[in-house]
């Protein structure tokens, strides 16, 4: 076994619930636009926007789509799948999903035992890909600031997972070495195989059990069972 030195956090679907907390702000924002007078129900709202934003996120991390086009589009193009052609709405509804979303506190479960237990034995960090404005207030209100040194957000270091360079930029920005180091993430290719290309240990956490024949050095479907090897 080697010894971890640094662990490296992944924030959204890892530690922040962000299935739960995005369906929550859009649950609000879908009774505030009154949207139900034109989707059949929320559920058909919230499966086309996570089809579209999912689809620009994919566009955005390759570089071939700017954050404003994403933050706008995603709701533009939900919209128009019923025939709602309204930018200025569209836009009103981004702006108010980034403000409010991130005030949103549904956590993992274990999520909190889970960082208390590692504190006190490890360097602990956050590499995500979110927006600047919002990843610091997620961690903010859901009292999480504190158990983190740092925070790497890729549009603050101008890199995204999976690339090497955002691994690299964080382990060099805090002196840490490759074999010291361990990434804790959920998605598979962006943080779990980024990691490995770049060299560092993984920890994968596949609530979901998504099959998948890659090799890789840890797997959980819980976030407290890495208490078992850490």
């Amino acid at each position: 076994m080697k010894t971890y030195r640094n662990l490296y956090f992944d924030l959204d679907r890892t530690l922040w619930d962000f299935e739960a907390n995005s369906r929550e702000t859009l649950q609000d924002i879908y009774q505030k636009y009154q949207l139900y007078n034109y989707f059949n129900d929320f559920d058909a709202f919230f499966i086309t926007y996570l089809r579209i934003n999912e689809k620009l996120w994919d566009g955005y991390r390759l570089g071939s789509i700017k954050k404003d086009f994403l933050r706008t589009h995603r709701f533009t193009a939900t919209l128009e799948t019923v025939g709602i052609n309204d930018e200025a709405l569209a836009e009103k509804i981004g702006n108010e999903y980034i403000e409010k979303s991130p005030l949103k506190t549904q956590l993992f479960e274990g999520a909190i035992e889970l960082l208390e237990y590692l504190k006190p034995k490890y360097k602990l960090y956050i590499i995500t890909n979110g927006f600047k404005e919002v990843q610091h207030i997620k961690l903010q209100q859901c009292g999480l600031t504190h158990f983190f040194d740092k925070v790497f957000i890729s549009e603050e270091i101008g890199y995204s997972k999976p690339r090497p360079e955002t691994f690299h930029y964080a382990i060099s920005s805090v002196q840490s070495l490759k074999e010291e180091s361990l990434m804790i993430g959920d998605d598979l290719e962006i943080d779990i195989l980024g990691a490995k290309k770049y060299g560092i240990d993984q920890v994968y956490f596949n609530q979901n059990h998504i099959p998948h024949n890659e090799r890789i050095t840890f797997e959980v479907a819980a976030l407290l069972e890495i208490k078992n090897f850490l």
